[in-house]
């Protein structure tokens, strides 16, 4: 308990620091999501030609790739959270949103602040926590099983980063639901926003 009552101070100084930074934040975390997510897409090419190399080496050639199938797992971490954050800026994330679409505007407004907030929350927790288990992996040198045994912690330090990352970018959506004036978030440009006619990206919340 005392360990999520710090986790909840921190949460809070930094979500201050970052209100009142709200749109120098929102441009350096948009620029560092597309970075991540360029990096994400780019290993996921790369894995694909990995994996098929490997394959054709074991089949044709009767000389497999050592340790391919521990590399192959590490990588997914780093794929899917260095690009968790942006897809929620996109809000691309899949979700239930039956009920909530068919709510009054000022009430679906709401919702989606407190959703927002609990994210935040449940966002910081992990990161916390996650951040101590790859510490951890890294204070001991925890290996893989097999040769040439890779080094765990360098994939999972992608998951404290990841959940961080998300947890402010729900916190500007938050303060974006708040206060649109304030912090109107231009920094963010959805896919679908590019190929729309100019003047109908009006992204005010309802």
């Amino acid at each position: 308990m005392q360990e999520l009552f710090y986790v909840l101070c921190v949460v809070l100084a930094v979500g201050i620091v970052l209100t009142i930074m709200a749109v120098r934040t929102g441009a350096i975390l948009a620029w560092l999501e597309k970075a991540l997510t360029i990096g994400s897409t780019a290993l996921i090419l790369f894995t694909m030609c990995f994996v098929t190399l490997e394959i054709v080496l074991r089949h044709w050639f009767n000389s497999p790739i050592q340790g391919h199938l521990e590399l192959s797992s590490l990588f997914v971490p780093v794929i899917v959270f260095a690009a968790v954050s942006y897809t929620q800026s996109q809000n691309a994330h899949v979700g239930m949103t039956l009920i909530v679409d068919n709510l009054p505007a000022g009430v679906k407004n709401k919702v989606e602040i407190s959703t927002l907030f609990l994210t935040i929350l449940t966002c910081a927790i992990l990161a916390y926590f996650s951040f101590k288990f790859t510490y951890g992996e890294w204070e001991i040198d925890n290996v893989t099983e097999t040769p040439p045994y890779w080094l765990t912690w360098k994939s999972a330090v992608f998951i404290p980063i990841g959940y961080s990352l998300l947890a402010m970018r729900c916190l500007l959506q938050m303060v974006h639901r708040i206060a649109p004036d304030y912090y109107p978030e231009h920094d963010i440009i959805l896919a679908d926003e590019l190929l729309a006619p100019e003047g109908q990206n009006d992204k005010t919340p309802a």
